[in-house]
């Protein structure tokens, strides 16, 4: 099928996501983690996307995750049409440019179907039958928005008013009036009450050309920086990486606010077949299939005589136990826990604000640090010792550096390591370590079929990421 035929899906993956903490942080957030089934977030979002008459998608994405991102494309057999890096996050205006001048240079014609990365939708036909009616209004040049069918007055969603006469339940796109702001109480009530109001989901399909011509009308001060990110990009490891310079006198605005809430060839495509894009504890506890007693537990979890309560242990060997409680959502991970009120979820961006206040590392960083080879996480952590686990993938290997400040042992428990030591190469199997004394020039490979798992202990005056000089890296990391 030619490509303009074909709807390219763009796929916005550089969100944070501080209202599912601690679960979901600045370092690993929601959208890559599993909150309702056994894929997470963003592969669910590609996965409903890779089908009949759909091309390979574009994905827009932040530096930190590039390698999160192509790692569990691979893990459902999804390859990307492109990768394109954010130099720094100027929210969805930009991005959503980049991408359509991106795929405009190279499919005139085609259509770009913008979905956020971190959103659930449970029926995956249903949502392609909706885009696929949404099409003939996108060819004709409109820019269309979707709407979902609202089940409640909700404060925490943008909404959208339908024109006079349009059908809030209809299977085709109708006339838009106007965009609105995320509504107080009341204001939310009313709209609900109107039934000619629904959600904005941020979900968008318009052919390139068109998008591109809204920004030149209405948001012309970010056509220069964004055609000269993209023209200044660079070719890294698969990914295109958007030049910094420009990227970087941006404005950080919304595609809402840029684009939408100024143009007037817009339409809107009704869908009312299930949607959340899991916001807060609360959205999680609802689309986990509460049972009858309206309880959520994960495996590690236990509920004794609790009502609609959420309960979950992300870390093995942790068992997380609730007794007698009534609207509670309990989440617990090696490094913090968090427990409210169910109907207080909304707040949980003033604990993040708090943690970040006090300094705790615990307010953004992951206890998992997931890197292209592999992932490893801290054991115990003192004054001048720390012991990690480490977790290499297979035919994965680590720069070759080393270090300042620190000396290393490592040991290994499952699988093969390849060591190399100031030029001088070993094998170690199973129960077998090796020592890297301070400032030795160091490489672990992992030459095997199956990860390798070692735990390193590190012991020094200073312990932290930064002490690393690298001298050679596949990942093309500074």
């Amino acid at each position: 099928m030619p490509e303009t035929n074909l709807i390219h899906p763009v796929i916005l993956c550089g969100g944070a996501g501080t209202r599912l903490w601690p679960l979901s942080r600045k370092g690993y957030p929601k959208q890559f983690a599993r909150l309702t089934g056994a894929q997470s977030l963003f592969q669910a979002s590609a996965q409903r996307l890779s089908a009949p008459g759909y091309a390979p998608p574009v994905v827009v994405t932040g530096e930190a995750f590039r390698f999160i991102v192509t790692e569990q494309l691979a893990a459902i057999e999804v390859a990307a049409a492109a990768v394109l890096i954010e130099p720094e996050g100027r929210n969805t205006a930009p991005a959503v440019l980049a991408a359509a001048l991106w795929l405009a240079s190279r499919a005139p014609g085609a259509l770009m179907l913008v979905v956020p990365s971190d959103h659930v939708i449970a029926d995956a036909a249903a949502f392609r039958a909706a885009v696929a009616a949404a099409v003939p209004r996108a060819r004709a040049g409109d820019l269309v928005t979707f709407g979902i069918t609202p089940t409640r007055a909700e404060t925490g969603y943008g909404w959208l008013e339908l024109a006079a006469g349009a059908d809030a339940a209809a299977a085709v796109p109708q006339r838009l009036a106007r965009f609105v702001e995320k509504p107080d109480a009341g204001r939310a009530a009313a709209m609900l009450a109107a039934g000619n109001y629904l959600w904005n989901a941020g979900i968008f399909l318009f052919t390139a050309e068109a998008l591109i011509a809204a920004y030149r009308a209405h948001a012309p001060q970010l056509m220069a920086g964004v055609e000269a990110a993209l023209a200044g990009a660079m070719s890294d490891l698969g990914f295109t990486r958007l030049a910094a310079g420009p990227w970087a006198g941006l404005e950080d605005v919304s595609i809402d606010f840029a684009i939408m809430e100024r143009a007037r060839n817009l339409a809107v495509m009704p869908y009312g077949a299930g949607w959340s894009d899991l916001g807060g504890w609360e959205a999680v506890w609802l689309e986990s299939s509460p049972d009858g007693a309206g309880n959520v537990t994960s495996d590690r979890a236990t509920a004794i005589d609790c009502r609609d309560t959420l309960l979950r242990s992300e870390t093995e060997g942790l068992e997380l136990v609730g007794v007698g409680l009534d609207g509670i959502v309990a989440v617990a991970m090696g490094d913090a826990v968090l427990v409210a009120r169910k109907a207080e979820g909304q707040r949980v961006k003033e604990v993040v604000a708090a943690l970040r206040a006090k300094g705790a590392r615990q307010a953004e960083a992951f206890p998992i640090d997931h890197r292209p080879w592999g992932w490893f996480e801290s054991l115990a952590i003192a004054a001048r010792f720390q012991v990690k686990r480490i977790v290499v993938n297979p035919g994965a290997a680590l720069s070759l550096q080393s270090h300042h400040h620190r000396s290393e042992h490592w040991i290994v428990v499952a699988g093969t390591a390849r060591v190399t030591i100031d030029g001088a190469v070993q094998l170690l199997s199973e129960n077998q370590s090796v020592y890297i004394p301070l400032g030795a020039m160091h490489r672990l490979e992992n030459p095997g079929k199956l990860p390798m798992v070692l735990i390193e202990v590190q012991t020094g005056a200073y312990l932290g990421e930064d002490d690393i000089i690298r001298y050679e890296d596949v990942y093309a990391r500074k």
